[in-house]
């Protein structure tokens, strides 16, 4: 079976975290609504947007988590339109992802983005041609459902025992642990490092330098 690494993109491949909170407050502002802060928006990263506005305007009907969403969405849009959508690569990750490929690692991506979000990101880095399956919220459920990777094992040829995914939130770990794959946190996102441990992390990485030998260990 071939090996695949799946890697989370906000928080893990990107540091995103400004322009999502932007457009989580402009978006609720545009509904009428008073934002949650930035607290409360960089913890539901990685989750879907309609599961994400739930949480985050827990009273409100589907209707309202409806068009949060479209909100939040155009606001999103805009800002990158407009040039201010900032989503580095975090220092080391692309190396990484380049050392993981030479040693003939597959590659994915399983995000709560879109298509089309996760697309620009990849190829405004330079980042596209590396991963052979994308999988995204547009085709599946939210974290921590199982779906993403089972679909990314499906198109690399992969099983759970030589799959392996890296994200930085607890969706992620416990999407990982739901597909039984092996799940490795990273501590440079949006959750800490004793909820990554709680959600079934096999190991915790503190730096993308760590990344490539932490993989090869535990899969």
């Amino acid at each position: 079976m071939n090996r695949l690494a799946v890697f989370d993109c906000d928080g893990t491949l990107v540091d995103s975290q400004a322009t999502i909170c932007a457009a989580v407050e402009k978006g609720f502002a545009a509904c009428g609504i008073a934002p949650p802060g930035d607290a409360a928006a960089r913890a539901i990263i990685g989750l879907s947007l309609p599961e994400a506005m739930a949480i985050l305007h827990p009273n409100g009907s589907a209707a309202e988590f409806a068009a949060l969403t479209d909100a939040y969405k155009r606001a999103f849009f805009d800002m990158r339109a407009a040039g201010l959508a900032h989503e580095p690569l975090y220092d080391g990750i692309a190396a990484a992802v380049a050392e993981l490929d030479a040693k003939g690692w597959l590659l994915g991506v399983a995000t709560g983005k879109s298509d089309r979000g996760l697309k620009l990101i990849l190829e405004h880095h330079g980042l596209h041609p590396r991963f052979v399956t994308l999988q995204t919220a547009d085709r599946h459920p939210s974290k921590p459902h199982p779906s993403m990777i089972e679909q990314a094992m499906a198109d690399a040829g992969a099983a759970p025992e030589t799959t392996v995914m890296i994200g930085d939130t607890s969706f992620d770990m416990a999407m990982a642990k739901a597909a039984g794959a092996t799940a490795i946190g990273v501590t440079w996102g949006y959750h800490e490092a004793d909820m990554l441990r709680a959600a079934g992390a096999d190991a915790v990485a503190t730096h993308p330098d760590e990344l490539v030998a932490m993989i090869e260990a535990v899969a």
